[in-house]
């Protein structure tokens, strides 16, 4: 089954933590020194949180799925949405282990479709977004600083 998510950045990560918890009816269910994530059921999101003064970009949005099914699936959408794709594949980020390509919306939104493994100890390395949108000063590195 697929899950939204939503990641965004904040500058004050401990209110937003108090913040989300309290909108979510739930405490996070990762939470590290710049990083927090709620993996909400209704409705079914991934929502996640940086510490905006230690990574660029203002966040991205994205479908997570729970099977390599799932992912081919959700591929296949990307290829027909008409953008330019950038696959990573396997790589960490946001303290996950995963498999992921991006896509940017027409004004330049960044998305990602993914599969998390499992948990990692470090956040992670950057995708080179800049390379999806058609005004890259815009987008930078988005995921991870």
């Amino acid at each position: 089954m697929k899950r939204l998510h939503i990641h965004t950045k904040v500058n004050d990560l401990k209110q937003a933590i108090d913040f989300y918890s309290a909108l979510f009816a739930m405490e996070p269910t990762v939470i590290k020194d710049d990083y927090a994530k709620w993996m909400v059921d209704d409705p079914r999101v991934n929502f996640a949180i940086s510490d905006a003064s230690k990574s660029s970009g203002d966040g991205h949005f994205g479908i997570q799925v729970e099977t390599a099914a799932e992912l081919s699936e959700v591929y296949a959408r990307l290829a027909k949405a008409g953008r330019p794709v950038l696959e990573e594949g396997r790589t960490t980020c946001c303290y996950a282990d995963q498999e992921k390509s991006w896509i940017s919306d027409p004004d330049g939104k960044p998305w990602e479709a993914f599969l998390t493994f499992n948990d990692s100890t470090v956040y992670g390395a950057s995708a080179p977004l800049n390379e999806l949108s058609d005004e890259k000063e815009k987008c930078g590195q988005i995921c991870c600083p």
